[in-house]
């Protein structure tokens, strides 16, 4: 397992430092961040994680997968890697 998270369902209103902020309950946040649309600028209601371990990366999939942040149930699960056809 890595330490980078996927995150889907995230609110509209969730701005990536209330996200760190979040998951900095379950260990030390490297970064986060939102995918937005590039022509509107608005979320794309999902977005990463990246722990500084695995353990704390699987400790944040423990904690926050299924369960509601900003009103919203978010899916949390290691990201996978990009895919070679896009």
């Amino acid at each position: 397992m890595g330490n980078k998270l996927f995150i889907g369902g995230i609110a509209w209103k969730t701005t990536e430092d209330a996200l760190k902020e979040a998951f900095a309950a379950a260990g030390t946040v490297e970064s986060a961040t939102i995918i937005t649309d590039r022509m509107s600028g608005r979320s794309k209601g999902f977005g990463f994680v990246e722990m500084s371990t695995e353990e704390e990366a699987q400790a944040a999939i423990e904690m926050w997968n299924n369960k509601e942040l900003d009103g919203r149930s978010i899916v949390v699960n290691e990201a996978r890697p990009p895919r070679e056809d896009q």
